[in-house]
């Protein structure tokens, strides 16, 4: 539940306490871990709570370092998990078939990291989009270095910046379809390039790579460790 002061957990120190003041009433939550500051804003209130960031004498975070977008879809599921050794090798088993929650409003965030020049001081900002069409407030109105890092977030994430001046993609090709950093698009893509020579032009076909989950897998010849196993059963 989103709150105006630190987790329990968290020790006091003056940028916690001078956040806690001056956001009171926008429903901001201030977590402390690792010695680091994470301020997680709603939606709604992201330039009004940027400006302040900005411009409050106590905070003066005055430049936007970097800004990125990131997927939680199967947040804290490990992709390797194992089954059982055997004597006779080594495997693990991986389950590819976990359904993403396309609705989770939680599902992709953006999150930026602030540097304060006048006290020294910096904050992560991280504010959550919509998980069936993400999209927040550009803050471009507010730290203009968030131009080209909110094209980066669009074209590997697909997360709209709303009134952004120039929202196209950045790194990957013009005809490119779908968004490279979600959880759910394929490691190999949709589609491969090649040049062809008869053609003298690239040219683009269905990827002829079979997907695969590369998890290591070790088979061993001999039965070396079968008695050392036997003893410990």
């Amino acid at each position: 539940m989103p709150t105006d002061s630190l987790t329990a957990n968290a020790r006091p120190e003056p940028l916690a306490d001078a956040l806690s003041r001056h956001l009171a009433g926008h429903d901001c939550e201030t977590i402390a871990a690792f010695g680091e500051l994470t301020l997680v804003v709603p939606a709604d209130r992201l330039l009004t709570v940027a400006g302040i960031l900005r411009d409050h004498e106590d905070l003066r975070f005055e430049q936007l370092v970097d800004l990125c977008g990131v997927d939680y879809a199967a947040y804290g599921q490990a992709e390797w998990d194992t089954q059982g050794a055997t004597t006779t090798g080594f495997g693990r088993g991986v389950d590819r078939d976990q359904a993403l929650d396309l609705e989770d409003p939680e599902r992709f965030a953006v999150v930026c990291q602030l540097l304060s020049l006048t006290h020294n001081r910096r904050l992560r900002l991280r504010v959550y989009a919509d998980g069936a069409r993400p999209m927040v407030d550009s803050l471009i109105p507010v730290w203009f270095s968030a131009n080209w890092f909110e094209r980066e977030a669009f074209d590997l994430f697909g997360i709209l910046f709303r009134g952004h001046p120039d929202l196209r993609r950045i790194l990957t090709d013009y005809g490119f379809v779908g968004h490279p950093f979600r959880k759910d698009f394929p490691v190999s893509g949709h589609v491969e390039m090649r040049y062809d020579p008869a053609q003298g032009r690239v040219v683009y076909e269905p990827v002829s790579i079979e997907p695969r989950v590369l998890v290591p897998k070790t088979i061993r010849e001999d039965s070396r460790y079968a008695g050392r196993a036997g003893a410990k059963g």
